[in-house]
């Protein structure tokens, strides 16, 4: 695939992500470098998107250790359980926040960051990764981004 993301309708966001995801799959398949995958997946959706934050978490120990990302400065590091990022390691499921300042605990490393979607990337089985997601708007993420995320997560390590 060439490096031009093409999306035709930007008001239908389950029909971007349905074209998003196999411009994703052409990205990933044929490399294989990890961080180069995570950091083209990271673009592609604050492109589409226009998204405030969008970055991985790489599990490192027992903290998630920042990756790469598109966006304004990040934490660094997060540990196990806490924020919303350590709670969908932890759990092991993805977490979506209407209202950051209202979720226990959260992590603010900016702001200007109101919702956030977290999903575990997993490798043969254990959580090696997050995907978190940010917005400046409340209430931006639902079902349709957790069903389409989780799916382009499973792409990851599915190549």
């Amino acid at each position: 695939m060439a490096e031009q993301l093409i999306i035709t309708n930007k008001e239908d966001k389950e029909k971007t992500y349905k074209e998003l995801i196999p411009q994703i799959r052409s990205l990933v398949e044929c490399e294989y470098d990890l961080i180069a995958n995570l950091a083209n997946i990271s673009a592609v959706l604050k492109e589409a998107f226009n998204f405030f934050w969008v970055g991985f978490y790489l599990v490192k120990e027992e903290q998630l250790v920042l990756g790469p990302f598109q966006g304004t400065l990040a934490c660094t590091r997060i540990n196990y359980g806490k924020g919303v990022c350590g709670t969908a390691w932890k759990n092991e499921e993805t977490v979506i926040v209407d209202d950051v300042n209202s979720f226990p605990g959260h992590i603010a490393c900016s702001s200007l960051s109101l919702s956030e979607i977290v999903v575990p990337v997993f490798f043969e089985g254990k959580v090696v990764a997050v995907l978190d997601v940010d917005s400046d708007k409340y209430s931006t993420f639902d079902n349709i981004d957790s069903q389409y995320l989780n799916e382009i997560c499973n792409l990851i390590f599915k190549m």
